[in-house]
């Protein structure tokens, strides 16, 4: 018996595009949920007046919830029509949709419990998008590596990605953030869970539609937000869950730099201030912790790198 795919398409202020990207979903798909986030065009009205699809169910939000409250409707609504793997797209054209079976078969084959796309592989690709993206994106994956563990994914913010439901279902969805962190924070809940994740090489198309991210009015709250991520996930890690040589190497290594830091830099205020070079025991009581400290959370951050999941959790659909 063949998988049931489904495929959630949040909609706001997408009316120009989404029929378009509607009828680019393959065959192979049974279920397409278009949510209408509280969009003050209409889009799914837009969409229930124009569109004959009857694979096509409209859901509306009667407050606006973000992305993620929009994806998180999604999820429930496969969920509840029994589908196995469900993918979202964005409903601006951006992503094409008969890249679906690609990020679908490594789930299929027991290779991951989510996918998602990185428009970082090619890099002659990259050059069509615009500067600002590139930077911005480049950016969030290096602050997303250490909040959420996945050392191995690039491009947080791509929206184009696939789940198998039964590990949505172990989601904390009232938990995960519901606007522009959505992304990211989905890597962070999915790392909680142990969900092996897979970047899928892919393009983007950049037309005439409006991106609502603007890359600088989210860089300090997104830091914030990494930064408690990052907090959580290595409490639940290495000292919730199980204790290990590495659960003191980082507090270690924090507290040695820090002192060596905060020494050394205290000694050499003071001898710049009256003149007096410090000894070379002085100098060493510095040096010594900083590099040991430094030391320790490299160890620290070693073993973390090889820490990221690599078994996937869901196994159910192996022999489909």
């Amino acid at each position: 018996m063949p998988p049931v795919l489904a495929v959630v398409i949040p909609s706001y202020k997408v009316k120009g595009h989404v029929l378009d990207v509607i009828s680019k979903v393959g065959p192979e798909v049974k279920h397409i949920y278009v949510v209408d986030d509280c969009c003050p065009v209409g889009s799914g009205d837009y969409v229930a007046r124009n569109c004959s699809d009857p694979r096509v169910r409209v859901i509306r939000h009667e407050q606006n919830q973000g992305v993620g409250g929009a994806v998180m409707s999604g999820y429930r609504a496969a969920i509840d029509d029994n589908a196995d793997i469900v993918v979202k797209i964005d409903g601006d054209g951006q992503m094409d949709p008969s890249r679906i079976p690609d990020f679908v078969a490594p789930i299929l084959s027991g290779e991951a419990d989510y996918t998602k796309g990185n428009r970082f592989f090619n890099l002659e690709k990259i050059t069509d998008m615009p500067p600002v993206r590139i930077f911005g994106n480049a950016v969030l994956s290096f602050m997303t590596k250490f909040s959420s563990g996945y050392w191995n994914v690039f491009d947080p913010t791509n929206g184009y990605t696939a789940i198998h439901v039964n590990v949505a279902r172990h989601l904390r969805m009232n938990k995960i953030s519901r606007r522009y962190f959505f992304e990211t924070d989905m890597l962070y809940h999915l790392n909680i869970i142990n969900a092996v994740v897979v970047d899928i090489p892919m393009s983007a198309h950049y037309g005439d539609e409006v991106s609502n991210l603007k890359i600088k009015k989210i860089l300090g709250e997104f830091l914030i937000k990494h930064g408690k991520n990052a907090c959580k996930r290595v409490f639940y890690k290495y000292y919730l869950r199980d204790v290990s040589i590495v659960s003191f190497e980082l507090p270690s290594g924090l507290l040695l730099f820090a002192f060596g830091v905060i020494f050394g830099g205290y000694r050499w205020y003071e001898s710049i201030a009256h003149g007096v070079p410090n000894s070379s025991g002085t100098v060493m009581i510095s040096a010594l912790p900083i590099l040991m400290g430094f030391q320790l959370i490299l160890a620290f951050l070693s073993y973390d790198i090889a820490s990221v999941p690599k078994v996937a959790k869901n196994t159910a659909m192996r022999s489909l």
